[in-house]
């Protein structure tokens, strides 16, 4: 595993949009990664496999700089995840697994909202995705059911059109076959438009047609397969 792992770590390439370097993080005296090293590169789809309670969410968390780490270093746009800039910041789409869901407000208004704060949000991408979705705007987030209320944060992480695309498990809530088709368009945004994405997941299915590149997290560590 770390024989792979290194090779695909050293082999030449551009540089990385996100980056883990001897990542170490513990909880209390719990071990959740260990010395763990991840490269992901420009245009990719990376699906992040592992099973509930196996360090995902505590991987994307350090790789952005939200959770502080024991040892290691990680880079967003060769930023330092625990300083990045500004501009940076505005290049990111981040969705975790229990997104807020701000839910006093409607589904309108929270975008309206945070449409304010990104100069290059997609307005008519909005009204055409709630439209396909059949999400009505004038719904309070709290009436939404938790699939839907998963499919706002996702369309709110996109609708700016970033860089870099972080999904901690965005279909979790979704029945199968909602799963693969917001993966799929997910997918399909992203090669339109160069996005790197990486996503979370502990169903192995989801990765069918959407991830260019999986890793698996397993006993701390992980195996990047290309």
């Amino acid at each position: 595993m770390n024989a792979l792992a290194n090779s695909v770590m050293n082999s030449p390439s551009t540089a990385p949009v996100l980056e883990a370097r001897n990542l170490v993080k513990y909880y209390g005296e719990q071990c959740v990664l260990n010395n763990v090293n991840l490269r992901i590169e420009p245009g990719s789809v990376v699906g992040l496999v592992g099973r509930n309670g196996a360090g995902k969410s505590t991987l994307i968390r350090c790789m952005l700089g939200l959770l502080t780490r024991d040892t290691g270093d990680c880079h967003v746009f060769g930023d330092p995840a625990v300083a990045i800039s500004d501009s940076n910041k505005a290049r990111i789409g981040y969705v975790p697994q229990q997104p807020e869901a701000l839910g006093w407000l409607s589904v309108k208004q929270m975008l309206d909202f945070v449409s304010g704060f990104y100069p290059r949000w997609d307005h008519a991408f909005v009204a055409s995705t709630l439209s396909r979705w059949n999400i009505n705007g004038s719904t309070l987030l709290s009436k939404l059911s938790p699939g839907e209320r998963q499919r706002i944060a996702v369309l709110r992480a996109m609708a700016y059109h970033p860089e870099l695309l972080v999904l901690d498990e965005p279909a979790a809530a979704l029945d199968p076959v909602a799963r693969r088709e917001l993966l799929r368009e997910i997918a399909m945004r992203a090669a339109d438009s160069g996005t790197t994405v990486i996503f979370s997941t502990h169903i192995v299915s989801d990765l069918e047609r959407v991830a260019s590149d999986i890793v698996f997290v397993h006993e701390q560590a992980i195996l990047l397969e290309m």
